[in-house]
């Protein structure tokens, strides 16, 4: 029976995991330089960075760029069901509005002519100082109050769509996470009774710190019996 000999990035990997599971390494600490822990563990610099690469994949360590890598803070799990994500009163949500033009897949999803004037609200949600997901929301701009996206146009119908993929580079930036972290991606678009397309949201849930909840209920007749 041949075994298995550990690599360098795993062994690398191995050592900060365990130093950061017994507290040696805090939340919140900075991690020595990539060249001072290259030179401790006595291997290349690129070696270094793919056992990191591994540990942030895990959600165990960020790297903030231009400032080095560090242990992050217990990272909380939110549920998202029906359209919602669940309340915490840990994370607050930073909002930006911008004028944009329909383009490329939002002329689909919103069902538009191309650059039909569209209201855009960038929404970060934090933990702390650190980015929790992140959703980008388009609404026509005849159909914008002044109230959103707490106070969303009229709608009868709501469409869902949820992917497991890797996160797009600017993503990846965003939310301070690893490119090789799957994400959920979920766009919800919203119609009203007329069938027009009244809101377009693209929500980007990190895969460690979020769960997709579906609750579906068998239809009975008036006799209680399943249909």
């Amino acid at each position: 029976m041949v075994t298995a000999v550990p690599s360098l990035r795993d062994t690398i990997a191995d050592d900060l995991r365990t130093q950061i599971t017994v507290g040696h390494l805090k939340a919140g600490a900075r991690l020595p330089s990539e060249p001072h822990l290259a030179a401790e563990y006595k291997v290349s610099t690129p070696t270094l960075r793919n056992a990191l690469a591994l540990l942030q994949a895990e959600g165990l360590i960020e790297k903030i760029h231009g400032k080095g890598n560090f242990v992050r803070r217990p990272i909380r799990r939110l549920t998202y069901t029906g359209g919602h994500l669940t309340p915490d009163a840990n994370l607050h949500v930073t909002i930006r509005t911008t004028n944009v033009r329909a383009r490329d897949d939002l002329i689909h999803l919103l069902k538009v002519p191309s650059r039909a004037p569209l209201t855009e609200f960038l929404c970060l949600a934090h933990q702390g100082e650190f980015p929790h997901s992140l959703a980008h929301i388009y609404v026509p701009q005849d159909l914008a109050p002044a109230g959103l996206p707490r106070c969303r146009p009229e709608w009868a119908e709501s469409r869902e769509t949820v992917t497991a993929r890797l996160p797009a580079p600017e993503e990846a930036s965003t939310l301070r996470i690893s490119s090789t972290l799957p994400v959920l991606a979920i766009t919800r678009v919203l119609s009203n009774t007329a069938g027009r397309v009244v809101e377009a949201t693209l929500l980007i849930l990190p895969s460690d710190r979020a769960d997709a909840l579906f609750i579906t209920q068998r239809a009975t007749n008036e006799k209680g019996q399943e249909e």
